[in-house]
C-alpha cells in the first residue's frame, strides 16, 4: 500500500468495522426476531431467502475475529450492539445478551483494542415492527430504553458510542425504494421514517448525556452527488437528492432544520406535529462518523405522470457491487462536513470498503483490486486532513465476509474471507497488506 502509519498524526486510529446481525448468528443467546428475518423470508427480497441466523457465528468465534484484529495491529473495533438481542421484543431486557456483550468488550480491552460501538445497525425486534416501526414515535423512546439498558451495562468501557448507523438507508433506502427491511415504497411512511430516526438519534444523544457518556456521535452516510449532464433538470434533480442523501440528517443533527429541497415533496406527508421537534434532534456531539462508498450521477426522468430522480453509477471502476471507485469523493466530502457543518469536531471513517468476488486458491486469498482500493482511499483521507479536515481514524467495511443484507451471502466486503460452510476464516492478501502498512 502506498502509505504508512507515520504519514497520519501519532494518534490516528486505524481499525476494521462490522455489524451484528451481519456477523453474530442471531438464533443464538436468547436473540429475539428482527425485522430483518421477516422480510428475508419474503419472496425475492433477499438473495436465495438467507438470513443472519448464523451469519459468520462471531456469537462463538469473537475471541479468534479479535485475534486477527490484534494480529494487525489494529488500534479499534467498530462493532455495533443488537437491539434485538440486548431486547428480543424490543423492551424487556435479556441477561445471555447483556453478558455476550460484557464478554465482548472485554475481550477488545485484553487485547488493546479501542470499543467503538454503535448503538443501532438495522436489526429492529420484530415486535416493534409490528407496531410500525419507524413509522411509529414510540419507537424512538423505545430506542432510548435500550440506550439506557446497554450503557448501563457496557458504557464504562467503550471508547466511543455512535447512536445509529447510516439513518438514510434505515428511512429512505427502506421505505421509499424498498431495497432494505422493511421494504416499503411508500412516500408517507418514508416522511415518517426519516423525521423519526432524527427523532431517536437526539433521544439517545439525550440518554447518554445524562448518564456523563462523553464521547459520542453519530453515523452517517454520504454519496458524492453529481448531475448527470449539464441540463437544467440534471442539476435540480441532484441538488434535490443531495439534499436527501446527504444534507437532511446532517442539517437536522447541526442546525435543526431540514432541507428546502427535500421538504418540497415530502412536507405533506410529514407526521403531525413535526415541526414542534425541530432541535430535539440537535443535541451536542463529540465526534462524527462518515461512511463513504460511491458517486451517483443524477438525472430526472418525465415519467408521464411526474418528474423522478434516477440515479445511475459513475464511469470509473466498479466494486462487485456496482459501485464506482471514486475515492475523490471521500477527499472532498470530508473537507465539506468541516467547513459546512461541524467545523473542527473529530471526524472518523467508519465504513469504506469493496465487495470482490474473492476465492481461496491454494490456501490463500489473492486481492489486489481491495489493495489498491483501501490504498486510494486512506491517501484520499490523509488529503482530506491536510485540507483542513480533523480526521482522527479510518475503519475498513468489514473485517470479515458477512451477511450483506438483501445480497445475503454473495457480496464479499471482509478483508478476511469467511468460508460459509465451514466457518473457516482467511486473511487476504488485503489483510497482510494493511498489516504492514500500519505496523509500528
Amino acid at each position: 500500500m502506498d502509505f504508512k502509519r507515520s504519514d497520519f498524526p501519532e494518534s490516528f486510529l486505524f481499525g476494521a468495522a462490522t455489524a451484528a446481525y451481519q456477523i453474530e448468528g442471531h438464533q443464538f443467546g436468547g436473540a429475539g426476531p428482527t425485522h430483518w428475518d421477516t422480510f428475508a423470508a419474503g419472496t425475492g427480497n433477499v438473495v436465495r431467502a438467507e438470513d443472519g441466523a448464523v451469519a459468520c457465528d462471531h456469537y462463538h468465534r469473537f475471541a479468534e475475529d479479535l485475534d486477527l484484529l490484534k494480529d494487525a495491529g489494529m488500534d479499534a473495533y467498530r462493532f455495533s450492539t443488537s437491539w434485538a438481542r440486548v431486547m428480543p421484543d424490543g423492551r424487556t431486557p435479556n441477561a445471555e445478551g447483556l453478558d455476550y456483550y460484557d464478554r465482548l468488550v472485554d475481550a477488545m480491552l485484553e487485547r488493546g483494542l479501542k470499543p467503538f460501538q454503535t448503538l443501532y445497525h438495522w436489526e429492529l425486534p420484530a415486535a416493534l415492527a409490528d407496531k410500525g416501526g419507524w413509522m411509529n414515535r414510540d419507537t424512538c423512546d423505545y430506542f432510548g430504553d435500550f440506550t439506557d439498558v446497554i450503557t448501563d451495562r457496557i458504557g464504562d468501557r467503550v471508547a466511543a458510542i455512535a447512536t445509529i448507523n447510516e439513518p438514510w438507508c434505515i428511512s429512505y433506502l427502506s421505505h421509499f425504494l424498498g431495497h432494505h427491511a422493511p421494504g416499503l415504497k411508500d412516500i408517507r411512511a418514508t416522511a415518517r421514517a426519516m423525521h423519526h430516526i432524527n427523532l431517536a438519534h437526539g433521544i439517545g444523544m439525550t440518554r447518554l448525556r445524562a448518564k456523563g457518556m462523553k464521547n459520542c456521535g453519530v453515523v452517517l452516510n454520504f454519496d458524492h452527488t453529481e448531475p448527470q449532464d449539464d441540463s437544467p433538470s440534471a442539476a435540480k434533480a441532484a441538488t434535490t437528492w443531495d439534499a436527501i442523501m446527504n444534507r437532511w440528517f446532517i442539517e437536522a443533527i447541526t442546525k435543526g432544520t431540514y432541507p428546502a429541497e427535500a421538504l418540497a415533496g415530502l412536507a405533506p406527508h410529514m407526521p403531525a406535529g413535526w415541526a414542534d421537534d425541530k432541535g430535539k434532534d440537535r443535541q451536542p456531539k463529540a465526534f462524527h462518523s462518515v461512511n463513504k462508498n460511491t458517486r451517483p450521477k443524477i438525472s430526472a426522468e418525465d415519467t408521464g405522470v411526474r418528474t423522478q430522480m434516477t440515479s445511475a453509477e459513475g464511469p470509473g471502476d466498479k466494486t462487485q457491487m456496482g459501485w464506482e471507485m471514486y475515492p475523490d469523493g471521500l477527499r472532498s466530502f470530508l473537507p465539506r462536513l468541516s467547513r459546512d457543518y461541524i467545523g473542527d469536531m473529530p471526524i472518523y471513517v467508519t465504513e469504506n470498503g469493496m465487495a470482490w468476488d474473492d476465492r481461496v486458491e491454494n490456501g490463500a486469498v489473492y486481492d489486489p483490486e481491495r489493495i489498491q482500493f483501501v490504498s486510494d482511499h486512506i491517501a484520499a483521507t490523509k488529503k482530506a486532513i491536510d485540507e483542513g479536515a480533523n480526521v482522527q481514524g479510518f475503519f475498513y467495511w468489514s473485517l470479515l465476509d458477512n451477511y450483506e443484507w438483501a445480497f445475503g451471502y454473495e457480496k464479499r466486503f471482509g478483508m478476511i474471507h469467511v468460508d460459509f460452510e465451514t466457518l473457516k476464516r482467511t486473511p487476504k492478501a488485503s489483510y497482510h497488506a494493511l498489516k504492514a502498512a500500519i505496523a509500528r
